[in-house]
């Protein structure tokens, strides 16, 4: 074959930058909604041994209350009630397949948690639902095809055309997954609007105490459900609707060398019971999180623009948990405060792994509107920890007055 000529490696360029958008994605709406059955933490460990009839097993129950203790956690939410377990006795049987189950009763929840938030960002952006190019639905709690997405588009009423992305299996870095991919789209295609919807129901991880598994009875104190919506869009609005919330400026993922144990989820006959959480995920994170993020910000030299330091940036953490948390700011060595968004979350909604993310992003959104709080700070680094061990970050700016004006 001949090689092209120099008119139509012109054209093609042309066709390409059209297609593109102008500028930088940014979260037009944010959205976020939970089940309405909430159980407190200090009351989580009496709840929990009921439920799963384990009352007799008292050392373990009374070393569950000292780990909710300490969780930093004040309550959590959950899809799944006391009377759907006890219509289900499979799923507090070890030895009873309960995949089916579990999957079945994820089939209904998942779907209509993520329509409840992603409605509220809806109508948080401001345009009609319709106007949605593209959806991406990121989700822990199924194995289903038709999935999430098809369910979800047909509760919103989004077009026919829209073009849907399905993440399973993402662990607690799947919202920053979504908004990664929700970015490229939004950044080449021109006057795309993507949906991005987290959703995650733990009825997939829920099983009896056993103290042969203690990592997934410490999961049993800290995973909670719910669900969270961002819109996306690169155009500068045409009209005056829109409002950039957070630009999102770069997005890089590192996967650690060598942890590819260190967070294990594997989806077996009676649900998600073959996972682990190593106890090295806090020393791990110490001693890699601030070389990781070093390199994904050198590109921008917004680093070494920071007399501050890491201290010159807001921060946007997945809550994976109080230890996770620690980590962080003592590696970063972040000022007391840095983190108040993320430490919020884990406190009044638990871990909800992916969904997560997008109830911290909402919460720095109200505390700089409320308070002012940090905003000194328009640059900010979004973060979390998923299987691998995969460490996903996203570099923010945050817009202001001056900035939509």
């Amino acid at each position: 074959m001949g090689r092209s000529s120099p008119h139509l490696a012109t054209v093609l360029h042309d066709i390409h930058q059209r297609q593109r958008a102008d500028g930088p994605a940014a979260m037009l709406g944010i959205g976020t909604a939970n089940p309405t059955n909430c159980v407190l933490q200090d009351q989580f460990a009496d709840w929990f041994f009921h439920v799963t009839k384990s009352d007799h097993l008292a050392d373990l129950k009374a070393k569950m209350k000292k780990i909710c203790e300490r969780s930093g956690i004040k309550k959590r939410y959950f899809y799944h009630t006391e009377e759907i377990i006890g219509a289900h006795p499979e799923l507090i049987d070890r030895v009873l397949p309960s995949l089916t189950t579990r999957l079945s009763i994820i089939a209904d929840a998942a779907p209509k948690l993520a329509a409840e938030a992603a409605s509220r960002a809806i109508a948080d952006w401001g345009r009609p639902a319709a106007d949605i190019t593209h959806l991406v639905v990121a989700t822990n709690s199924g194995a289903n095809e038709p999935g999430a997405d098809v369910r979800l588009a047909g509760l919103l009423g989004l077009r026919p055309t829209v073009r849907r992305t399905l993440l399973y299996l993402h662990g607690c870095s799947a919202g920053l997954a979504a908004l990664r991919m929700a970015k490229d789209i939004a950044e080449n295609n021109r006057g795309a609007r993507v949906l991005v919807a987290c959703t995650q129901a733990k009825i997939l991880w829920f099983c009896p105490p056993n103290d042969a598994h203690l990592d997934l009875m410490v999961a049993m104190t800290m995973l909670a459900d719910g669900a969270g919506a961002v819109v996306v869009g690169a155009d500068d609005p045409a009209n005056h609707i829109e409002r950039p919330i957070f630009h999102m400026v770069s997005a890089s993922q590192t996967t650690l060398p060598g942890t590819e144990q260190a967070v294990v989820d594997n989806l077996r006959e009676n649900g998600l019971v073959d996972s682990h959480l190593s106890v090295e995920v806090p020393r791990l994170l110490r001693g890699s999180i601030s070389k990781c993020l070093a390199d994904s910000m050198a590109p921008l030299g917004l680093l070494t623009a920071s007399d501050k330091g890491w201290n010159g940036f807001f921060w946007a953490l997945h809550p994976g948990g109080r230890a996770i948390l620690d980590s962080y700011e003592a590696a970063l060595g972040l000022e007391p405060g840095k983190l108040a968004a993320s430490r919020h979350v884990l406190s009044e909604y638990g871990n909800m792994m992916g969904t997560a993310i997008i109830f911290v992003l909402d919460e720095i959104r109200r505390r700089r509107r409320r308070h002012d709080d940090g905003k000194d700070c328009q640059w900010g680094v979004m973060s979390g920890l998923g299987p691998g061990l995969t460490i996903e970050t996203i570099v923010l700016h945050a817009t202001g007055s001056q900035d939509e004006n």
